[in-house]
Order: structure tokens, then sequence, then C-alpha cells
């Protein structure tokens, strides 16, 4: 059984708001908010205690890694962050999408971290696990806070995103390219824009991305192509034509990752095909478990990024392909030059010599 719901909502990318799996029964949207043609988004400001997350998956190109903002308001319904919201006691579907919280702090407790003493430098990865330059960026400038900050500290720092606003930045991120430490991947996921409008609701223009990827080439500043998550019999047609285009911006290097399917993202993504793909949404779910196996996922580290079988390889193939054809490194992106950073002196710092 799928969605209550009988049409997605305007602008949203999930199809309902199912409760997280830490909660015993289900709720559903009301008949008021299903008659509804979209949901306010809130943002609510939190206290950080930490900034920096740490990660030990090896199918992981990074250790550390900031995210200013939980949810995120792209509303991509795929997005392998939905079910962290489950630990707000949020909904992984909805709510993700539209009650989103702002670590206010970020910036400050950033810098406290990068003065600690025993503070050893790593390449930070801004946006790993939702978007550092959705829309509500352009209110609270998290993000480009952290950038000066890595600017001053000369440290490095890598960027993931598909958010326009890192336009904004690109001053910033071009100082700090000058001295080899910065990169940004942008994801482009399908050229269909029906397609891009069902699946990434909130998320910039593909046209726009292809612009920035440009822009940022153009500034100095190293730029990987994200062409995930590649769905089987969705947007899979569309791999070759996305690094081609990328390619032609000034994109140095691509990478790509299967459709994940883990916890609620299964469900909230087979209710999404069912309402806006109905005629194919058997056909697709019966590729992607033909890539795991028989399941709906298969979380071991080095397949689930991947996936296995006969799809799945020729999917690898005509990756590795294409960048040869174009001329793009193989998943090479982020900064690693750690050498440079500094810890800048302030004001009291010289009375600390008495």
């Amino acid at each position: 059984m799928y969605s209550t719901q009988q049409k997605p909502l305007k602008g949203r990318g999930a199809a309902t708001n199912r409760s997280s799996r830490y909660l015993p029964h289900q709720v559903y949207l009301d008949a008021d908010q299903a008659g509804a043609d979209s949901i306010v988004t809130e943002c609510r400001p939190e206290t950080a205690k930490s900034i920096i997350a740490t990660n030990q998956s090896p199918d992981v190109p990074f250790d550390h890694s900031i995210n200013p903002y939980r949810g995120c308001e792209h509303g991509c319904v795929y997005c392998y962050a939905r079910p962290s919201h489950a630990w707000l006691d949020l909904s992984p579907g909805l709510d993700f999408e539209t009650r989103l919280t702002y670590k206010h702090n970020a910036v400050e407790k950033l810098e406290e971290t990068f003065r600690k003493p025993g503070y050893q430098c790593k390449p930070i990865t801004l946006g790993a696990n939702t978007d550092a330059y959705q829309p509500i960026e352009a209110q609270h400038a998290l993000s480009r806070g952290i950038l000066q900050l890595c600017l001053k500290f000369r440290h490095p720092v890598a960027v993931i995103t598909k958010g326009s606003l890192i336009e904004r930045d690109i001053d910033i991120l071009k100082q700090v390219a000058e001295m080899n430490l910065a990169s940004v991947a942008i994801s482009i996921t399908t050229l269909d824009k029906v397609l891009k409008r069902n699946m990434e609701p909130r998320a910039a223009a593909i046209s726009t991305r292809l612009q920035l990827v440009e822009k940022l080439s153009k500034a100095g500043v190293p730029v990987t192509i994200l062409v995930s998550p590649m769905i089987p019999g969705l947007n899979d047609k569309d791999m070759e034509c996305i690094l081609e285009l990328s390619a032609s911006a000034g994109a140095r290097s691509a990478s790509y990752m299967l459709l994940r399917l883990p916890l609620e993202i299964k469900d909230l993504f087979h209710e999404w095909l069912h309402a806006h793909y109905p005629l194919r949404a058997q056909h697709v779910i019966s590729l992607m478990r033909q890539c795991r196996a028989g399941a709906d996922y298969d979380a071991r580290f080095g397949h689930r990024m991947r996936g296995t079988g006969p799809f799945a390889d020729l999917l690898a193939a005509r990756f590795k392909k294409a960048c040869r054809q174009y001329g793009l490194n193989l998943g090479e992106h982020g900064a690693h030059n750690t050498s440079l950073f500094t810890v800048p002196a302030t004001g009291g710092d010289q009375l600390k010599l008495f």
C-alpha cells in the first residue's frame, strides 16, 4: 500500500509525511493538508555543541564534514540524508523538506575548533549530508562564513551542492583555490526538465548548474560532476550526455552512485514512483532489485554505492567509457593540502607571552 494522499504537493518531493522508524505508528497528512497546494517551510535555530562530523566509511572519500543545516528544502526524493530527520522525532518525508533547523553558532564553533591547541588539520567537506547552499542559506549565510574561516586559516575545503547560491561565494572560493585548498562537486542527475521538477523540486535548474560549472572553472576552482544517484530505467539514459556537457563546461572529474534505499527512503521513493510514474514504477523497482541481489538495499561496504549484477556492471562500464571519452578523471575531487594551515593571532595573544 502506498500513499493515502491523492496527489503530491506542489513543489515538494516526498508524497507523504510517514512517521520515522522510531515511532510505533504511521501518521499521514490530514484531510486539510492533503487538500492544500503546499506547506510553508519552517526554519528554527539550534545551538551546535560541536560542528565537525567524522566518519570511517571506506565508501566515502572524506573523513571530516560540516552540515550547517538539518533537513533540506531542495526536496530531492532520493536524498540519503532523509533518515537523519528521525533523530529529531520528525518525518523523513515532508518534514525533512519543510521543518528545517540551522546551527546559528556554526561559524563561531568552527573557529573555536580551529584554535584548539590539539587540532589536526584535515580536509573538510561542506554539505556532505544536507545541501549547504539550499535556499535558506540566502538568509543565514553560514556556508559563506565557513568558507571565510577556511580562507583565514588556510584550511582545505570541498563543497558538495546542487544549489545556485554558491555563485555568490565564488569570490572566496577563488582565493582559497589559488592556494590549492578548494574544490566543488556539483550534482547533476538528469537532463529531463519534468523529471527534475518531480524528483528535485526546489533545486537549481540543470542549465543553472551547468553554468555554475563554467563559472567556477573559469575562476580556477576545480569542479567534479556527481552523476548521482543513477536510477535504472529512470535517469540512467542521461549519463553520457551529462558527462559530455559537464566536461564542455570545464569539469575536471566525475563520480556516480547507484540509488540507495536505506530505512525510510525505500517507502518514500516507492510512493513517489507510483505517484508520478505509475506505469513505469514496477519496472524501475525491478531493475533496482536486480542491482541488489533481489533486495531493495544492500548496506555492505563496497556494494552499497555501486550495486552488483549485469545492470550495475553495465552502468559502471558506461561511466568509465564516457569519462575516458570526455577527458574526465574518475572520482577525483576534494582538496587535500593541509600544509598551509595556520592559526592567525588574536588581539590578546601577545599578552600571553608575559
